[in-house]
């Protein structure tokens, strides 16, 4: 039999660490390695913290890993007594307990040697023959015959209306989701920019007694509640413009039955996102954007009443504005802001700044040297939203030259010009195997040949 090739996989959150348990699962696949810089494999970013009060947006009943094996996270919680479930909603660090359950289990049923991890930082991904050379920060070469890029949410961008003081000071948290940034215990107002999800996790994992938080956005609009029980019923055809869509799921919404609208597109979302000219997505992304994720990406009902009671006794105060200036003084940051449609500045002193801005998708802002060194070569290039890097429906990369680049893949977050909804599990876990099918495939006719 001739020498296994390999396939390397760079990021092992939950995209990467789905794709290579796929391509790990087939007896005649690749040798993969699992290329990860954080200490942990199979966690993330989204399922590292310990926070009981960070629970997952999505129910158990739909958070099983394999899209043929809808009850998988199910049985194994069942098996894990002493678990609660919160009503349906488990929090994330037994989600990541979850994954790193999976990726042990399959290091010890895969043949040895087929399956290796790598804990180090993938710096560089370079055509080698017919196949690609991954480099590692500590200086070693993995040869591959394919790549996958799994990189997760990419860190938010620093805001450009912040002093160079303030972003190199520890009153600055550019990333909420760093275990070693803290506040002083003494902030008492905090700014979190941004009133989205991130902002939500942020404001529970920070809260102190006498600590008030601002949170400012553009719209002040914050994530909406799921429904007490599991949510069923209305039904939305999946086809027109967006502004056709909305016409729709008003209709539909008109008993208040939202949720259920919503829901029911679910599984067309990504079809309707591909049926869109470049100008309706355009049009969405400009005007309708922030309702959907509002509307979509719900809070669990005990995070929602938790939130629900910072906001009443107003140490959460969420406002619709832009931030046009943070600057470090002395015994503060002072922050200059226009509340939505005035023209008056208001300012505002708070002890620190959290950056909650949520997904970076404008690759030209990633601070990921991978990824600026692909772009820089024109290996990868942005898709024509600016939410990621473009790839085709199978998740091939596509370069400066407008093909698809043979052997190299992306999974998650960083395809979100292509499918828009691959930020969750459920999106991503039927990506990560039809990727590991489409490299399976090529491994296939390559050792044919």
């Amino acid at each position: 039999m001739s020498q296994r090739p390999t396939v390397a996989v760079i990021g092992a959150g939950f995209s990467g660490l789905l794709t290579a348990l796929h391509l790990a699962a087939d007896p005649e696949g690749p040798t993969v390695r699992l290329i990860e810089r954080a200490k942990a494999f199979g966690r993330g970013a989204a399922y590292s913290t310990g926070n009981p009060d960070h629970l997952l947006n999505v129910r158990v009943a739909n958070m099983s890993a394999f899209p043929d094996d809808r009850e998988h996270f199910t049985r194994w919680l069942a098996r894990h007594e002493g678990w609660s479930s919160h009503g349906g909603f488990v929090t994330r660090g037994v989600y990541g307990d979850y994954l790193q359950d999976l990726l042990r289990e399959a290091l010890e049923t895969t043949t040895p040697g087929r399956l290796l991890l790598e804990q180090d930082e993938a710096v560089d991904v370079e055509r080698s023959g017919e196949g690609w050379r991954v480099r590692l920060a500590l200086g070693r070469e993995i040869d591959a015959a394919a790549v996958v890029l799994a990189l997760g949410v990419l860190r938010p961008a620093a805001p450009s209306t912040a002093s160079e003081a303030l972003l190199n000071s520890p009153r600055y948290i550019g990333d909420p989701w760093d275990s070693k940034a803290k506040l002083e215990d003494e902030a008492s107002d905090v700014l979190l920019l941004g009133t989205g999800l991130t902002m939500i996790d942020a404001a529970v994992s920070l809260w102190r007694p006498g600590r008030r938080f601002w949170a400012i956005s553009r719209r002040g609009l914050t994530p909406r509640q799921h429904a007490p029980t599991s949510e069923q019923g209305a039904e939305i055809a999946p086809h027109g413009s967006p502004r056709e869509l909305l016409a729709e799921i008003r209709a539909a919404s008109a008993d208040g039955q939202w949720r259920e609208a919503i829901d029911s597109l679910r599984p067309h979302v990504q079809s309707i996102w591909l049926s869109w000219s470049q100008a309706e997505r355009q049009s969405f992304l400009r005007h309708l954007r922030p309702w959907w994720d509002v509307h979509r990406h719900r809070l669990a009902p005990s995070v929602a009443r938790r939130i629900s009671l910072l906001m009443r006794g107003r140490e959460l105060v969420v406002r619709a504005g832009e931030v046009t200036s943070l600057s470090l003084t002395r015994d503060n940051v002072e922050v200059s802001w226009r509340p939505r449609g005035g023209r008056l500045v208001r300012r505002l002193g708070v002890a620190a700044v959290v950056n909650c801005a949520g997904l970076l998708g404008d690759l030209d802002r990633a601070s990921e040297p991978l990824l600026q060194r692909l772009l820089t070569r024109g290996v990868i290039r942005p898709d024509p939203c600016r939410l990621g890097a473009e790839v085709d429906i199978g998740s091939r990369l596509i370069g400066a030259s407008g093909r698809p680049e043979p052997g190299l893949f992306a999974v998650g977050p960083l395809t979100r010009g292509a499918f828009w909804e691959i930020t969750s599990v459920p999106d991503i876990r039927s990506q990560a195997a039809g990727a590991a099918q489409a490299i399976l495939s090529g491994v296939r006719r390559a050792r044919a040949a």
